[in-house]
């Protein structure tokens, strides 16, 4: 079964963990488990566990679901998944955490994770583990989604969280109304297989699209005067497409959409309606180019302040193994803070840099356990203390 694997100390865990209790689905009923997962949050308390036997055929657990209290939901079998076929439905309350670990939804696009309405008086955080499903939408206001080493068929659409590690057809923060109950971190998209594209359609918080894998970046909502950054991607458009493979088109006054930093990213495309690398439909944002590589021609539209940018750069792509090679090695920001993990000059692209797809891919390496966050300082200065933070899961 997975277990969730902590870094750092939560106090009163032992005190939370002790009146927790496991509750077990088993299609046989053996051991005097439940059969259905229904029946067990029925019976479930607040912190409990409910660990789930993946049916031995392989079919599914048959039952759309409705989790209406802090649950934490595993696989009895390691490194096996549990099918589900039905929706599941998460109900916010203030302070409420799910987590649900090692789900299969099947290849069914109707069956989808769902936080069904805005949290009122605090936030409601949903964890996602090595599952594979079909659509998420977590968008209401005050929802907090964190998904680590998962596939998912469809999209991704949510209001803040973290995103690292997973493959994902699109993936964009969004939100249906402005928080109100803010979280403290920003909106962090890391380390990702996204087979269309990534965007922010959101005003709450500043977002950080980092050493992704993916055909393009859509930005067309920012939190008013907010820090955002796309850096260290590598952006592959085999196709061609209507717009610039970095596209930002926001509404209101010039200036109030904060700024944009958009640097060391490896970039191809093939071109279709315009040949811009990247497109800045207006002024609402300020938008700075840096230290990107690209096999085009570099070409912008509209104000961007650029700097260091290499066009016509001899690069291979490979969308299938999530790999670039050729001129973006080296050719990133050569400032410290942007150092690769072997300490040599940033590799523009996403192996580049301390966030790098390395921290999270190969996804399932001999069933070790998985990274699924890590952050350390760009700079280390001789006497300062270390800190480090991270997260991950076993399965």
């Amino acid at each position: 079964m997975k277990k969730q694997l902590l870094f750092t100390a939560i106090a009163g865990l032992f005190t939370t963990m002790a009146s927790a209790a496991d509750l077990y689905v088993r299609a046989t009923g053996a051991g005097g488990a439940y059969t259905t997962v229904s029946a067990a949050i029925t019976a479930a308390n607040n912190g409990d566990r409910i660990i789930i036997q993946p049916k031995t055929d392989g079919s599914a657990y048959i039952e759309n679901l409705t989790i209406n209290k802090s649950l934490t939901f595993v696989s009895e079998t390691n490194y096996n998944k549990y099918f589900i076929r039905g929706t599941i439905n998460i109900n916010p309350a203030a302070g409420r955490v799910v987590t649900i670990s090692n789900l299969s939804s099947g290849n069914f696009t109707i069956y989808n994770v769902v936080a069904t309405g805005a949290t009122t008086g605090g936030r409601t955080t949903i964890n996602l583990l090595n599952c594979y499903l079909n659509n998420v939408d977590t968008t209401p206001a005050n929802t907090t989604t964190n998904m680590s080493g998962c596939t998912v068929s469809g999209y991704v659409f949510f209001s803040h969280g973290r995103m690292t590690g997973n493959n994902v057809d699109r993936m964009n923060a969004y939100n249906t109304s402005s928080d109100t109950s803010m979280a403290t971190s920003d909106i962090e998209i890391i380390g990702n297989a996204v087979s269309s594209w990534i965007g922010s359609q959101q005003t709450s918080y500043n977002f950080k699209f980092y050493n992704n894998f993916t055909s393009g970046f859509g930005i067309y909502n920012t939190k008013t005067s907010g820090t955002n950054e796309i850096v260290n991607n590598t952006v592959y458009q085999p196709l061609g497409g209507d717009v610039a493979p970095i596209h930002i088109s926001l509404n209101g006054d010039p200036g109030t959409g904060g700024n944009i930093a958009i640097m060391n990213n490896a970039i191809s495309f093939v071109v279709a309606q315009t040949n811009a690398c990247i497109q800045n439909d207006n002024s609402v944002a300020i938008v700075t180019a840096t230290y990107n590589v690209s096999t085009n021609p570099f070409v912008t539209e509209g104000t961007i302040t650029q700097s260091n940018n290499t066009g016509a750069a001899n690069m291979n792509f490979n969308n299938t193994a999530y790999t670039v090679t050729g001129a973006n090695v080296n050719a990133g920001n050569p400032a410290l803070s942007y150092t690769d993990l072997d300490l040599t000059r940033n590799d523009a692209g996403h192996y580049g840099g301390s966030n790098s797809w390395a921290n999270y891919w190969p996804a399932d390496s001999g069933g070790k356990p998985q990274i699924n966050y890590l952050v350390t300082p760009r700079i280390i200065i001789s006497g300062d203390t270390l800190n480090v933070s991270g997260s991950g899961f076993s399965k």
